[in-house]
Formats: C-alpha cells, structure tokens, sequence
C-alpha cells in the first residue's frame, strides 16, 4: 500500500490510477494519524515551493514526516515540486525544505541559452548516475525517457546521491535518492512504460 500525501497541491487523481492501472494499492491520507500508520510514501507536487512548505506545516505533517523518513526510515517518492521539497533549499521562495537529501533547488532562468524555453516541458531522454532499485529494469534500455514540467531544477550536493541525469541547456539530476529517500522531477503518472516502472519498483521497496 502507497500512501499519497494530500496537502493541497498534487495531482492526486492521476497518480492514483497510475498506480491501479499497474496493480498498486494505494490511499490519500492529510492527517499525521494516517501518515504515522503508512508503510511507503509518495509525496506529491505542483506549485510553488513556498506555498507547499507552508502547507504542508498548516496541516501539522512536517513531525510526523520526519519520524516517518528519518527514524521509521520507511521509503519515501517526491515526485516534481515533491522532489524539490526534499532538498534543503530553493531558489523559488525562502522557506527552508525537507532537508532529507543535501541538494538545493535552482531557477532554469538566466542559466541556460533563450533557445530553451521555460519551463522545460515535454519528454526528454535521461542518462544513469548510482545504481538505486528505483530504476531497475531499465538496464537493456538505451532510450529512456520522461515527461517534465518544471522551471527549477534540482543539483545535488554529491553525485553519490544522483540516480538520474537529464541535459535541457545544461544537466541536471533528474531522480535522487539519500537511503529510503528517493525524488523524481519528473511525472511518472505521464511517462507510459518507464513511469510504470518507476512506481512498480518503489512499490516493491
């Protein structure tokens, strides 16, 4: 069972029948009682950094995420604006983040050439960094590709913690992992084959 995080600002419906369509239980839980009881954690995203942040501690989830990541150690998916808000920082607001990957949280704009429009949208093509159980099974596959939508981009502090890369006027670390940590910028409901295989992989953690 995968319990989705509801803090106001994810594409909940989606990911829910991603996760049917390949045979995953799952349930959205808001309230730390239903967090505290979960066994694996997918935490959505889409918005601004700050105003998840801030959601996210309106809603009194900030403890029992962190007894559920870093004592219970349990396995955890940020999944875009969700990845980001593992790193410790973002260049989007002033809000501290997670901080249970050491990376930070950086703006496309004025970094890559104008011929990159912002945000990168669409598929693009990802290249391996560590091996990590998350991307199992794409070993025989030479084309590998993801759908994205972001303005920010994630750069970690130790490739150690890098699991996939992506070039889009300059490259970036397109799924992280720290332990039972894992991030994906990209949107594994919308990326077919490969994001089916995303969450299979973390479902089997």
């Amino acid at each position: 069972m995968i319990s989705i995080v509801n803090y106001g600002m994810g594409n909940l419906g989606s990911i829910r029948n991603m996760l049917k369509r390949i045979g995953v239980k799952s349930e959205v839980v808001s309230h730390p009682e239903e967090i505290y009881n979960a066994s694996k954690i997918l935490l959505p995203g889409v918005g601004a950094f700050d105003v998840a942040m801030h959601s996210i501690k309106q809603a009194g989830l900030i403890d029992v995420l962190n007894e559920k990541a870093n004592i219970q150690q349990v396995p955890i998916l940020g999944i875009c604006l969700g990845m980001q808000l593992l790193t410790d920082s973002s260049e989007e607001g002033v809000q501290e983040g997670l901080g249970w990957i050491p990376a930070k949280t950086i703006s496309f704009k004025g970094r890559i050439n104008k011929k990159f429009k912002i945000p990168h949208m669409g598929w693009n093509i990802v290249k391996k960094g560590v091996d990590s159980k998350l991307i199992e099974g794409f070993g025989k596959d030479k084309d590998i590709r993801f759908y994205f939508v972001h303005s920010y981009f994630v750069k970690v502090d130790s490739q150690q913690n890098s699991i996939l890369r992506t070039y889009y006027g300059l490259e970036f670390d397109s799924a992280i992992q720290n332990d039972n940590i894992y991030g994906a910028q990209f949107h594994p409901e919308k990326s077919h084959k490969f994001g089916m295989r995303i969450l299979k992989n973390f479902a089997e953690l």
